[in-house]
């Protein structure tokens, strides 16, 4: 494992311009997260409410988004590995503008779904595959150590959108509060994309040892479909635990103030997880740490569902956060450590799809899986059920 307790020698960036790309990346990540993202399902209530929609109605615009997100991220990891990301994060933004503001203004449901269909393509472009492009291409050596500094500050999204989107909807209505996010994304991520992320290109790094020359190679290899298939299902039984974790909770007989604070605990493990990404990756090999985080994944989410006591509740929705922490970086640096950086951005996107698409299906079907299952005792073994699976 490389060194990375300080900056890598870049021959495209000096040291000021290292730090300036990874501070806009920071800024632009909780922004685009928090918006695109976070502030949906606070207003979800609040838009069923006004428009007559049903909540899964409007639940699968949402879903379709992610999808669109998952196809764009395919051309967007080829189009970064050739040019860079300044002309795809700042497209990316432009475009989340307007497709909020056609959310925002939709008097019918097609509108609404078009609108979100959009805002899908425009987080292809600003999310996290984009950004881990450019940090590993940009970082070299010391990708890891940027990794983890934009993935803890991006962890701050629903934290702090979360909270301003409640205020705002709080006062006014969903409607006005899109109008407001919408613009504070344009004023901040358009141009964070287009000043900050200024500099030549790197040439990609020569392939090294057994790290394949083409990226069909590796694309098209069993061991990339593995890790494609693993994390995949890793994230299917994260998000599905995680989402269906208050209502879980509640069923149980937990109080909705304790039930939300086991949530947000669990959002505090993940900073906890990434802090401790870097001594685990330096003293770990890259299929150790895969293998150990999914099995960590599989044996908390099975607990969230078993445990019943609030003590032991609490712990494993920490040790859970934790998990899912590790899982973001391990996810963020799989392609390097076992594929070089090469073909980041191409093998990234491809990898990140299915992912993408399993992480928006896993809440919904978290759910039915409850739903069918019906009683207490079954919704917590489907709690523990996608850990398994």
């Amino acid at each position: 494992m490389a060194d990375t307790t300080t900056l890598p020698r870049n021959d495209t960036l000096d040291r000021v311009g290292l730090w300036r790309v990874l501070a806009v990346l920071c800024l632009t990540e909780i922004t685009s997260w928090g918006i695109l993202y976070y502030a949906f399902p606070v207003l979800s209530v609040s838009i069923s409410a006004d428009t007559g929609w049903s909540l899964p109605v409007i639940v699968a615009a949402f879903s379709l988004s992610q999808l669109a997100a998952a196809l764009t991220g395919i051309p967007v990891g080829r189009i970064i590995d050739r040019i860079g990301p300044r002309t795809v994060m700042t497209s990316g933004s432009v475009l989340a503008v307007p497709s909020l503001l056609v959310v925002a203004a939709a008097p019918t449901l097609p509108m609404f779904y078009a609108g979100w269909i959009a805002a899908g393509i425009a987080m292809g472009g600003v999310l996290y595959p984009p950004a881990f492009a450019a940090l590993t291409r940009w970082y070299g050596d010391g990708y890891v150590k940027a990794l983890m500094i934009l993935t803890l500050a991006a962890g701050l999204a629903s934290t702090v959108f979360a909270l301003l989107t409640a205020a705002l909807v709080d006062r006014y209505d969903w409607r006005i509060t899109y109008l407001v996010l919408a613009a504070i994304l344009a004023i901040i991520t358009v141009p964070g994309h287009l000043l900050g992320l200024r500099g030549r290109w790197p040439h990609p790094p020569a392939p090294t040892g057994n790290h394949p020359v083409d990226h069909r190679d590796a694309s098209h290899s069993r061991a990339f479909a593995a890790l494609v298939v693993a994390l995949s299902l890793g994230a299917f039984a994260a998000f599905a635990g995680v989402f269906n974790l208050v209502p879980l909770l509640i069923e149980q007989g937990f109080s909705p103030s304790l039930a939300a604070l086991t949530l947000g605990l669990g959002y505090a493990g993940q900073v906890l997880g990434r802090l401790g990404y870097l001594p685990i990756a330096a003293r770990t090999t890259a299929r150790t740490r895969i293998v150990a985080i999914l099995a960590a994944t599989a044996v908390t989410t099975a607990l969230l569902g078993i445990v019943s006591t609030v003590v032991a509740l609490i712990a494993v929705a920490v040790g859970a956060g934790l998990v899912r922490g590790i899982f973001t970086l391990i996810q963020a640096t799989a392609i390097t450590d076992r594929w070089g950086a090469t073909h980041y951005g191409r093998l990234g996107g491809l990898m990140s799809a299915p992912i993408v698409i399993i992480m928006a299906l896993a809440p919904w079907a978290g759910t039915v899986a409850i739903r069918v299952s019906g009683g207490r005792d079954q919704a917590r073994l489907c709690q523990g059920l996608p850990a398994v699976l």
